[in-house]
């Protein structure tokens, strides 16, 4: 999960975010930083989420149990 939270916080453009992390909180979180998230997820991971994925996504461990969610299926 560190790598993880090292590539959200890169593409959020801070020095490092944590698990309890509210997104929407960051002034960088927009419908650009999800698509690069969504980026980001398909070349890294192989994990193909749309927009609408994330629209019960609060949290940095929101994100990460729908990654890990859409791993296993």
């Amino acid at each position: 999960m560190n790598e993880f939270l090292a590539k959200i916080a890169r593409i959020l453009e801070v020095e490092a975010i944590k698990e309890t992390d509210d997104l929407k909180a960051f002034p960088q979180w927009d419908s650009l930083t999800v698509l690069s998230v969504i980026a980001m997820l398909d070349a890294d991971w192989g994990i193909n989420l749309r927009a609408a994925d994330f629209q019960h996504v609060n949290t940095a461990e929101d994100l990460w149990k729908l990654v890990q969610a859409k791993k296993a299926a």
